[in-house]
């Protein structure tokens, strides 16, 4: 049960730290623990017709398993130091970039090769933006589609199999410092490390925390991100996605001076339920196959909420209003933009009279009554400005879910090496509260990976 290198969580981060341990040296010793399923069982049992809504599966196959909550994304890697994470702060911009065009690479390598590299450098986008006193972020979007990121998926793991004893559906309970390294307890057993490399992704948040607290890892609030989901007709955004495929556009509020931005961007795809430690919340995907995308495209719309003293528990808060729509709706609840202005809750007559076909099946109801007046104005700004670019984004018909929340871990205290205050304990990926992306991710695990081989 002793390793040169223990990896607890199989998301971005700690697939890509894999992957480069057995680059670089392959006869190491390592063990990724997983509390999620394989990636080949890893199924949502919601099919839209005998299970229409979430279950509570005590392992969500949506946010757990190999590939973590990535694995069904849309699988878009965003090379770019803008948005995405901080990474580049620890370990400076050329580093951060050169290490997504090398993950970037890898993928082309299992399966993604021939998916469209789309740029927003120099496009005419953002002078229209601009403008309309809107920003588009610059970033190259590699997008291989929920359908193609799962067979670059399954191609690493074929790689990695046969190489690293991975330990799936199984949670690690704590993490414990010992002589000559770690020692993690998963079940009745503890298995040791010299170097232990935690991914645990935002779902692991709380284990993270409580981890940190054990050993006394310093950590700092982070913020917490609220917003909805947007529905519209594909056509209404095929002038911005047909050419940049993602755009990542930011408006500051007239009446708060609050930033909202898009995240997310799903042409033609389908918005789907997540299950976040019990909490029911929302997200999109979408796919590269034309066979399986839809009439719709989706988006979110969040605002982003920092805390100071005494407040610190940003998580907890993002959880309340998560669990307020929970308990009006029994899920996500789904309101026409129309009905929303007018001050009206949507009903099932309203729905069915819109000229736009919801992906998700979602319990219509009233938005105002779950998020807070300040950031439902902002979220109603913002789509009041997206129309003078996308006219028709705010159409009485535009569907609005609720909530959508991005959970961040506390930003957790690492030098430049992505390690902690105990020498051969690294903290990387969405976990760590430093990326925020599958790019960075995976980035933050490469450059762990290539200094445990340097120290070896």
């Amino acid at each position: 049960m002793n390793y040169d290198v223990i990896i607890i969580g199989a998301g971005p981060g700690g697939i890509f730290a894999a992957y480069e341990l057995m680059q670089k040296k392959p006869e190491m010793k390592v063990a990724v623990f997983e509390a999620g399923h394989a990636l080949d069982k890893r199924r949502c049992p919601i099919d839209g017709e005998k299970i229409k809504s979430c279950i509570g599966c005590k392992s969500c196959s949506i946010m757990s398993g190999f590939g973590g909550a990535g694995a069904f994304s849309d699988g878009k890697y965003n090379i770019t130091n803008d948005f995405g994470g901080t990474l580049y702060e620890y370990i400076g911009k050329k580093e951060a970039l050169d290490l997504m065009h090398y993950v970037d690479g890898i993928n082309m390598c299992y399966g993604g090769e021939g998916c469209k590299l789309y740029s927003t450098a120099g496009t005419r986008f953002k002078t229209l933006c601009i403008q309309n006193d809107l920003h588009l972020l610059d970033a190259s979007v590699r997008h291989l589609g929920t359908d193609i990121n799962y067979v670059v998926l399954e191609n690493i793991y074929a790689y990695l199999r046969e190489k690293v004893d991975f330990f799936f559906d199984s949670p690690v309970e704590t993490v414990k410092i010992i002589v000559g390294g770690y020692g993690v307890k998963c079940g009745d057993t503890l298995y040791t490390c010299k170097k232990c490399i935690v991914s645990v992704g935002r779902s692991g948040s709380k284990w993270m925390e409580k981890v940190c607290k054990e050993l006394d890892i310093p950590t700092k609030s982070n913020r917490v991100d609220i917003g909805v989901r947007v529905e519209l007709p594909a056509a209404v955004f095929a002038h911005l996605t047909d050419e940049l495929y993602e755009s990542k556009i930011v408006y500051r509020t007239e009446k708060y001076g609050d930033k909202v931005r898009t995240f997310c961007m799903n042409p033609r795809g389908a918005v789907v339920n997540e299950n976040t430690n019990g909490i029911i919340t929302v997200n999109g995907h979408s796919y590269e196959d034309p066979a399986r995308q839809t009439e719709n495209t989706n988006f979110a719309l969040l605002v982003a909420k920092h805390f100071s003293d005494p407040f610190r528990d940003s998580n907890g808060y993002g959880e309340s209003i998560a669990k307020l729509s929970n308990m009006l709706g029994g899920g996500v609840i789904v309101q026409r933009f129309g009905d929303l202005i007018r001050g009206r809750r949507s009903t099932p007559g309203r729905m069915t009279d819109a000229f736009i076909t919801p992906t998700l099946n979602a319990t219509p109801g009233d938005l105002s009554l779950v998020l807070p007046k300040r950031i439902l104005d902002g979220i109603i700004e913002m789509i009041y400005a997206l129309d003078k670019v996308a006219p028709g984004t705010a159409n009485d018909d535009t569907l609005l879910y609720g909530v959508e929340v991005k959970f961040y871990n506390m930003e957790v205290k690492v030098n430049e090496k992505l390690e902690t205050c105990y020498p051969g304990l690294y903290i990387i990926g969405d976990g760590s509260g430093i990326t925020h992306s599958l790019s960075h991710a995976s980035a933050s695990g490469v450059h762990v990976a290539r200094d445990i081989v340097k120290e070896s």
